[in-house]
């Protein structure tokens, strides 16, 4: 399957993301993919939101959920995007949404680890997710779903992996800062490494984020990427075939020793 990432800078409105996602998915299509992973907040980001930003997600969320499902059926390409649902109060879930090329949607994401880390705290706007890891099918392929700061937790994409994942998609508005590539670079190589996946991480390119989009292979070997555009994509073709090849000689999963909780011996 092909996949591509595509990256850009989402604005406060949600018909002129997705406009952008449809110019961004549109050339995606003509280079062939079959999925195209849009970052985190593609539906709008919250710094730039008009008004009061529960009222917001709920006025906007089915118009950005069916914009997504046209999108796809239109260019008959399955895409995975993030952005804010409606949640019981007035704390929105931030959750990515998957659609197959016919339009239907497959599942969503919310996203379990909130971003309460360098001094911002995405839990005083967010609610944390409680449905677990997501899986669904596509191209003959089993993919994953996690959001950015979800990233820095290996049991999350192990978890992925135990569940048969093929390829992890990562939506992300990694915020820059001292040493913040390094550690999305270091951390999207772990994944794919430890887990003997595909890892495709779309992230948001902005005056506030790296952007920094990438394919990866289980190796942890880059097949295409992006640096700061502001707008583009980065494609790959994903195969099974390649996670045969690499489980053959690098057979982590099967080596492991530590499946099961730790068992705790007291020192005498």
């Amino acid at each position: 399957m092909k996949v591509s990432v595509g990256q850009f800078a989402p604005r406060g409105q949600v018909a002129g993301n997705l406009a952008t996602m449809r110019r961004i998915a549109a050339r995606a299509k003509e280079d062939g993919a079959e999925l195209v992973v849009f970052p985190e907040e593609s539906m709008f980001t919250v710094g730039q939101v008009e008004g009061n930003f529960p009222e917001a997600v709920a006025a906007h969320w089915t118009t950005f959920v069916q914009g997504l499902s046209l999108l796809a059926r239109d260019l008959d390409v399955a895409i995975i995007a993030g952005g804010y649902e409606p949640s019981s109060d007035d704390r929105p879930y931030n959750t990515l949404v998957a659609v197959d090329g016919t339009g239907l949607i497959l599942d969503t994401y919310r996203k379990l680890h909130l971003y309460d880390a360098f001094s911002y705290q995405e839990s005083k706007r967010i609610t944390p997710g409680d449905g677990g890891v997501k899986l669904i099918s596509l191209g003959g392929l089993k993919v994953g779903m996690m959001t950015c700061y979800d990233l820095r937790f290996p049991e999350l994409a192990r978890a992925l992996a135990e569940q048969g994942a093929d390829l992890i998609c990562v939506a992300a508005a990694w915020f820059k800062g001292d040493h913040k590539i390094d550690h999305w670079e270091s951390l999207l190589k772990a994944r794919a490494i430890e887990n003997t996946c595909w890892v495709a991480a779309a992230g948001v390119s902005s005056d506030y984020c790296i952007g920094h989009s990438v394919v990866l292979d289980p190796m942890g070997v880059v097949q295409d990427f992006l640096n700061e555009e502001p707008e583009g994509i980065a494609t790959a073709v994903v195969t099974r075939k390649r996670i045969d090849e690499v489980r053959e000689f690098l057979p982590v999963l099967k080596n492991r020793r530590l499946a099961n909780p730790v068992e705790v011996v007291a020192a005498h």
